[in-house]
């Protein structure tokens, strides 16, 4: 069974539709779909979007890049937001030789944003995701709630906007399993 003692598919697809969905959708004002885009008309937000870092208790394993993935997709099917290629992020990242969590220090992110101008990538917006958890433990009961924040930085201003959401799960021990370590006469 997927995600029954750890989380799976069902843990992390709602938590991506609620996060992006209203982290973009503050920045949709007065934005109009790329098709309908003119010469007059304001030019969709570029996002860079960086990676997505773990902080749970969990090895996420394979699910980090479907994580990745669905964000990307959702992204892309806004139709509003111009979002770069990771193919050309990852390319950019390799030739400065630099993580994302380095973006931050200027003289790392004008290396960066000078990479991806060259392959003709500008962006305006950088996009990290943050995975987290909480654990709640009774007895082998457990209930773990976990926590997406998207974390979208202006660079030309350094502003940033940032968006959670949260879904809790209870992981229960059968009962099989309860009566088959218990003893009653403490040996």
């Amino acid at each position: 069974m997927v995600g029954s003692h750890t989380a799976g598919a069902e843990t992390f697809k709602p938590l991506v539709g609620q996060c992006v969905t209203a982290l973009l959708g503050r920045h949709a004002q007065g934005v109009q779909p790329v098709a309908f885009q003119n010469e007059t008309s304001q030019m969709p937000m570029r996002i860079c979007f960086v990676g997505i870092e773990n902080k749970t208790v969990e090895e996420i394993g394979d699910f980090r890049e479907q994580l990745y993935e669905a964000i990307d997709t959702t992204i892309v099917q806004s139709q509003i937001y111009q979002p770069i290629s990771r193919r050309y992020v990852e390319a950019g990242l390799r030739e400065c030789r630099l993580r994302p969590d380095q973006l931050m220090i200027p003289d790392n992110l004008a290396l960066f944003t000078a990479s991806l101008q060259r392959m003709e990538q500008p962006f305006e917006y950088l996009l990290y995701a943050t995975l987290t958890s909480g654990t709640t433990q009774a007895n082998k009961d457990y209930q773990r709630d976990y926590m997406l924040t998207l974390e979208m930085i202006d660079i030309r201003t350094g502003q940033y906007d940032k968006e959670s959401a949260t879904l809790s799960k209870g992981y229960n021990v059968s009962m099989a399993a309860k009566v088959k370590h218990w003893n009653p006469f403490g040996k």
